[in-house]
């Protein structure tokens, strides 16, 4: 069963977000999250799943997201009733985390086998995300986040920023070891399946990186 990749880009204090959107906007970041969260074998398709604020943040001619399995977590049943084009597409509602997760992983009338489930916010999503942890012996939680992909922000620091990815760079294993490691790029390039520029690059006065995290089995 895949286990979850969160898809992320955020500052050295990690911010992700100010007043309901994107602090910044970098095309060849956008481009890279469309190929990491799209490529997929022949005949199979990746999942993206988000919270409700975060569809409402992609631009309406992007969505739904493309050549995606697009999984919306919101009480709200009719949500998207209003509005037939955005349903028209490939988009499931859920009411929480467990039940997108569990949509997604067990898609035995589905034509199209799944490949990835990306996490792609916000907060809170990203927050339950890495709070899962795998059950052994699969009796109940078998699906956790093993992977954070990171475009990090390094500078300016956009101090205003008012919503945060969770720190997980201090989140410690069972025998006090840090749980998550930075990979390296050669690892990176290696799970995405093609070149990734590496080191800082530049853009619109953006210094960032693209990094990968993995988590201690």
């Amino acid at each position: 069963m895949p286990s979850l990749t969160l898809i992320v880009a955020a500052t050295l204090a990690n911010g992700i977000g100010q007043a309901g959107r994107l602090p910044w906007r970098l095309s060849h970041d956008m481009a890279y999250f469309a190929r990491v969260t799209t490529s997929a074998p022949q005949g199979s398709q990746n999942a993206v799943i988000m919270g409700r604020n975060t569809w409402e943040s992609i631009p309406p001619k992007n969505r739904p997201l493309k050549e995606r399995a697009n999984v919306i977590i919101t009480s709200n049943s009719n949500y998207l009733n209003g509005n037939k084009s955005e349903h028209s597409g490939n988009v499931t509602l859920k009411s929480s985390f467990e039940e997108a997760v569990s949509s997604v992983t067990s898609q035995s009338d589905s034509m199209t086998s799944l490949n990835r489930i990306f996490i792609i916010g916000g907060a809170s999503v990203y927050k339950r995300a890495l709070d899962l942890v795998a059950s052994p012996d699969n009796s109940s939680q078998s699906t956790a986040a093993d992977r954070i992909l990171m475009t990090r922000i390094c500078s300016p620091v956009f101090e205003d920023c008012d919503v945060f990815f969770p720190e997980f760079r201090e989140m410690k294993a069972t025998d006090g070891t840090p749980l998550w490691t930075q990979a390296s790029h050669e690892e990176l390039e290696a799970w995405v399946g093609g070149e990734v520029p590496q080191g800082k690059q530049q853009e619109k006065g953006i210094e960032y990186e693209f990094q990968m995290w993995t988590r201690k089995v």
